[in-house]
């Protein structure tokens, strides 16, 4: 059974990450032949604060751009 995970920012709607779900499984399934019912989806979110880039939180480069 395929293990999908998948780490994004907070901030998506569960509308938006269910649809990610759905598409993920859907993925999994036409390109391995898995059933849908064996893939598995993990959707993780983190906080901007907890997200760094070249060094620099999310957040603060958000703050900051520069």
């Amino acid at each position: 059974m395929p293990l999908i995970r998948v780490t994004l920012l907070e901030g998506r709607s569960p509308q938006e990450v269910a649809a990610l779900g759905e598409a993920l499984t859907a993925a999994a399934h036409e390109t391995l032949g898995t059933p849908v019912e064996a893939v598995r989806v993990i959707v993780e979110e983190t906080p901007p604060e907890r997200w760094f880039v070249g060094g620099r939180s999310v957040a603060e480069r958000r703050a900051s751009p520069s």
